[in-house]
Parts: C-alpha cells; sequence; structure tokens
C-alpha cells in the first residue's frame, strides 16, 4: 500500500463525506504540531479546495519532524466551505481577498513567524518527512531555497505505469535543467526558502504564471537553489497541473513547448523577458 493511499479516501470528496473523527484526530494532531517558537511556517494557500483541503491537513498532521514549525493557512477569498474546513482543523487562517496564488502567498509570508518558510498547496499530500528533511536542506551554510519532486496517484484515466514513464522522462529533463537554469525546474508546491530572503523578493502578482519561478530567480543573489530528488520525500497531487486527462497528450505538448526553446536550458541567464499573455491585465 502506497503511503498515500489513505488519504485518498477523502480527497476529491465534498467535506461532508469526511467523518467527525477523522476531522477531530487532524485538529488534536495539528494542535500538538504548532510551536510558539518556530523555526519554520509551514503555508497552506487554498483557493475553492473543498475537496481537497481536509486530505491535505491530514497529511500534514501526520508528519514527522524534529524542528519547531507553525501550520497557517490562507483562504483566497473561495466560495465553498474552505474557510470552514480551515475553521475546523484549528490552524490560524487568514484572507487574502486578491485572487491569485502570489496574493495569498505573499499573504501568507505577512504573518509566518518562522526563520524559512514552506509552500503548501491545498491539493497536494505531503509525505511524512517531507518538511523535516526540506528545513534540514535549509539549514545547511550558502542555500536559500528548496524544491523538491512531486507525483500523481494512479486512477481509471491514469495508470501507475504511465504515471511512472511520464514522471520518469519530466524529473529527466529537471535535472538536466536545473545546473544552468535552476529556477524554471521549481514548482510552488514543493518550494521552500528562507523567510527574510523571501521578503526581500517577494512574490510577482503581475503574471498569470510562474510566480514562484520568479521568486527562485530573485532568491538567487542570496545562495544556492537546492533540490531534493529523493522519491521519499516527493509529494502527491491531483491532475490540475496537467491540465489534460492523457498522459501521452501531456508529455507531447511539453516536449514539443520545451522543444521550442531546448538551447536555453544549457546556458545561464541573469534576465527574462515577459511575455504578453502571461502579464495581469490590471483595470
Amino acid at each position: 500500500m502506497a503511503w498515500y493511499e489513505k488519504y485518498l479516501t477523502v480527497y476529491d470528496k465534498p467535506f461532508e463525506h469526511v467523518s467527525e473523527g477523522l476531522i477531530d484526530d487532524t485538529r488534536r494532531r495539528l494542535a500538538a504540531l504548532q510551536s510558539s517558537e518556530p523555526l519554520a511556517s509551514i503555508v497552506i494557500i487554498a483557493y475553492n479546495e473543498e475537496k481537497h483541503l481536509q486530505a491535505c491537513l491530514w497529511s500534514l498532521s501526520e508528519m514527522k519532524c524534529r524542528y519547531p514549525v507553525e501550520i497557517i493557512g490562507v483562504d483566497n477569498d473561495s466560495m465553498d466551505r474552505t474557510q470552514e474546513i480551515y475553521e475546523k482543523s484549528g490552524i490560524p487562517y487568514y484572507i487574502e481577498y486578491r485572487h491569485s496564488c502570489g496574493h495569498a502567498r505573499n499573504c501568507g509570508m505577512e504573518h509566518a513567524r518562522g526563520k524559512y518558510y514552506l509552500d503548501v498547496d491545498a491539493d497536494t499530500i505531503y509525505p511524512p518527512h517531507y518538511f523535516e528533511k526540506m528545513i534540514a536542506e535549509l539549514e545547511k551554510p550558502g542555500v536559500s531555497c528548496v524544491s523538491a519532486l512531486w507525483g500523481y496517484f494512479p486512477d481509471k484515466d491514469h495508470s501507475r505505469l504511465g504515471l511512472i514513464l511520464f514522471e520518469l522522462f519530466r524529473d529527466l529533463f529537471l535535472w538536466v535543467q536545473h545546473f544552468n537554469r535552476p529556477e524554471l525546474s521549481v514548482r510552488g508546491l514543493v518550494f521552500a526558502y528562507n523567510l527574510e530572503y523571501g521578503r526581500q523578493v517577494g512574490y510577482r502578482v503581475d503574471i498569470k504564471r510562474g510566480e514562484d519561478g520568479s521568486m527562485a530567480f530573485g532568491l538567487k543573489k542570496f545562495g544556492k537553489i537546492k533540490f531534493l530528488w529523493s522519491r521519499k520525500v516527493r509529494a502527491i497531487t491531483g491532475y490540475g497541473t496537467l491540465n489534460e486527462h492523457s498522459l501521452m497528450h501531456s508529455l507531447r505538448n511539453r516536449i514539443r513547448i520545451q522543444g521550442k526553446n531546448i538551447m536555453r536550458i544549457f546556458s545561464k541567464t541573469d534576465h527574462y523577458e515577459d511575455t504578453e499573455e502571461n502579464l495581469v491585465k490590471f483595470q
């Protein structure tokens, strides 16, 4: 049995399908993890994540971590029961009325008290030692931020073998890319950094995609971007990041997109140009 399978019993389910016993147990374990003097802040952002947030919180409540942490949430002005789930979890949470991952993560930074800031996406499930290993890497000299890898759970539309092959090719590309363009291999659902540095950089809110890569790019001046490649710290998420039902279609699409500028991964850069289509049109 995979470590994440029990969390799938409530993943993608309406909140009324979650038992009161599980809600109470999760609340009790989360309370026991909260430190008054946290070394790291674990910040969950959520927008309309009623069907996923409880599974995420459940996985966080069972983390194994020797470092003192705080766990806080940001509700990006959801219209479903996301706020109710935060309330029943017992963790402190804040409402950010400006919609975007950048605004939500900036809100988290405003309220975080730890030395380190660990991004958590509400539709993602995290293995028990994930946070401990991310913090341990941040504690090393010369490291400004850390990113890990992520995977997907098999279902009727995505076979286990298909996922293994898809993730193998993707991980190989990210590994090659990280030597010269590490910021492009960073994803927000598996990202952590020194909070003091992060506040100096800030998340961009004028772009539709890539705010986490932009943050990682800004953090390079403070230290190295490190990666954890071990499958033991690989988070599991849903298929929203793929946006396609077919793994082969998704793989072909990524090869086509990356192939257009494949040579860029073999050289470093100190500047990126934003495309017009990725800019937010402010009213």
